[in-house]
């Protein structure tokens, strides 16, 4: 027997670094989106959890599987994580699914991320091709919209 999976859907990109990320943050509130509708992610570093604590309020710190230590804030990171620590254990790469995007998804922005990179990502299915105009205009890499409705 499967059961559908409402995951609820997020727009997500990876920019290069905090720089590129700033940039991108600000452009999507001058669009409009709601900041609750915001998560920043990446891997910990003081710089970071300033610009997050600045955007978002106060970072949450992680070890994640294939990326380490990380600091974030937002929606994505309870999705991610659910009841099962599986944004622990699988790390990025293999909890994308939940938000709508498939396993070869999760692994480009898990090794993004693990690079360096600032995963942002956008919660509101109503705007969710602005966000996407917004991320590609701003750097935001492998931006996409989670669309995919898996079967568990």
């Amino acid at each position: 027997m499967t059961t559908e999976v409402d995951a609820g859907r997020f727009t997500v990109g990876v920019f290069q670094d905090i720089e590129w990320a700033v940039r991108g943050v600000e452009a999507l509130k001058k669009q409009g989106l709601a900041v609750e509708s915001l998560s920043i992610l990446g891997k910990a570093s003081p710089a970071l959890a300033a610009f997050i604590e600045r955007e978002l309020g106060m970072p949450q710190s992680f070890d994640i599987h294939g990326i380490g230590a990380v600091v974030a804030r937002g929606p994505l990171v309870a999705a991610l994580q659910g009841s099962d620590q599986g944004l622990l254990k699988l790390g990025v790469s293999g909890t994308m699914r939940r938000v709508g995007f498939q396993t070869h998804d999760g692994r480009i922005f898990d090794a993004l991320t693990a690079r360096g990179g600032v995963l942002v990502a956008i919660h509101s299915e109503p705007r969710a091709a602005d966000a996407l105009a917004v991320l590609h205009s701003y750097g935001g890499g492998n931006a996409a919209i989670g669309a995919w409705t898996g079967r568990v």
